[in-house]
């Protein structure tokens, strides 16, 4: 519980994308995301569209007509986590997760792949040394698979297999730019 400020989740994150009737075919049509709002941004600045994405949240994408290019491995990491990328850089948004039923996970990977999207493989995510399990334990925390949107947005479908929050769930000291290695 915040003590500071009643925060109530996410009211929206917004993304720039290179084409918004692309964004809203992959947002609506895939995911199947209604599109709840759209803008018109004043002097041609461009678009401000806004997708519900479950839970009283939202979903929110610019298009910038003269907006540069996204950089893989810069603005966003180059691959999927499954092919060993994970890196983007400071400032940028890694990427995005929704919060799935953990007993439909395997499902939507299929329905993911039946749509031609190119999805990695079921992660389970523990406390090990690499952060995954090849099956399913105790110990695993939350099970999620991957794939990118059509601007390389890397996009998390998330299904928690336990409440985190439990003693030693945080327990790790926080590291500093002094931390980095030469």
């Amino acid at each position: 519980m915040n003590s500071e400020f009643e925060l109530r989740g996410v009211n929206h994150i917004a993304l720039v994308c290179s084409d918004m009737k692309q964004t809203v075919d992959f947002y609506s049509g895939v995911l199947g995301m209604p599109l709840i709002k759209t803008i018109e941004l004043p002097m041609g600045w461009g678009q401000h569209f806004f997708f519900d994405c479950g839970g009283g949240n939202a979903l929110a994408f610019f298009w910038f007509p003269d907006a540069p290019e996204g950089v893989p491995g810069v603005s966003a990491p180059k691959n999927l986590p499954d092919r060993g990328e994970l890196v983007s850089a400071v400032g940028s948004m890694n990427h995005i997760a929704f919060d799935v039923p953990p007993e439909r996970i395997e499902e939507y990977r299929d329905r993911l792949l039946a749509k031609g999207i190119d999805v990695g493989v079921l992660l389970n995510h523990d406390d090990s040394e690499f952060g995954v399990a090849p099956k399913m334990h105790d110990g695993v925390f939350v099970r999620s698979i991957y794939f990118k949107d059509p601007d390389g947005v890397l996009v998390e479908f998330a299904a928690w297999t336990r409440p985190v929050g439990q003693p030693g769930d945080v327990r790790h000291e926080p590291r500093t730019a002094a931390d980095r290695t030469v």
